[in-house]
């Protein structure tokens, strides 16, 4: 079960042209993407308060000294990780829940680590509430994975890491696909490893900015120190 397209909730006019403004007319071409996102309604994974601006162009705190990503860095880490339907897909930081629910509308389904409970409680909330019955909330260290579940088709990465876990590359099928911000707490650089049988690549696709991945193979704390 997801949000039907057609129904009305007074925002659809604003998610319809983030979609064409903000994400197809800026080079996102995966039609499964763009209909994901004009199908999962993003005011629904802001604070109240916040709910004006959730198509805006841009990141939104939502507590916890976190992020919900601009939509364009969703759409295009997504269409990054090429998932289809009945992809198996571990996303490390599930935040509000919406990029959860934007790899669930394409067909995948979503293990999604939370360390903070208050966020994966509110979380958990939001997807239930839209009926995403395939998305798994799990609260724990998210730079180690989760080997139990293992191998995934993809892993989406919502933090900075100061270097590619090991955990998490070792977690993927041959030619799945790691998508993670790698670099400092102040610049980043978005990375694509892909894991084939003779290793693992690494392409560099844009510079951006995420709060800190915090974790035994991440940053330390919350100031991001190691």
């Amino acid at each position: 079960m997801s949000p039907s397209p057609d129904t009305p909730d007074g925002y659809t006019d604003k998610r319809q042209a983030m979609v064409e403004y903000q994400l197809r007319r800026r080079g996102i071409r995966s039609q499964a993407v763009l209909h994901a996102m004009s199908t999962v309604p993003r005011h629904l994974f802001v604070p109240a308060a916040a709910r004006y601006a959730a198509y805006d162009d841009s990141p939104l705190h939502i507590g916890n000294g976190q992020t919900i990503s601009q939509p364009y860095m969703v759409a295009r880490m997504t269409e990054l990780l090429a998932v289809r339907t009945g992809s198996r897909v571990l996303e490390i930081g599930t935040g509000s829940g919406y990029q959860a629910a934007v790899l669930a509308e394409m067909g995948a389904e979503v293990w999604t680590i939370e360390r903070l409970p208050e966020l994966a409680a509110e979380a958990t909330s939001a997807l239930e509430h839209l009926g995403y019955r395939r998305v798994h909330v799990i609260i724990g260290d998210g730079t180690l994975g989760l080997p139990e579940h293992a191998p995934y088709d993809g892993i989406l990465v919502t933090a900075a890491a100061p270097r590619i876990p090991p955990s998490l590359t070792t977690q993927l099928i041959v030619r799945g696909k790691l998508v993670i911000p790698v670099g400092s707490r102040d610049i980043q650089e978005l990375r694509v490893v892909t894991r084939t049988t003779s290793g693992l690549t690494e392409a560099t696709v844009l510079d951006c900015r995420f709060v800190p991945l915090i974790g035994a193979e991440g940053y330390r704390d919350s100031e991001g120190e190691r």
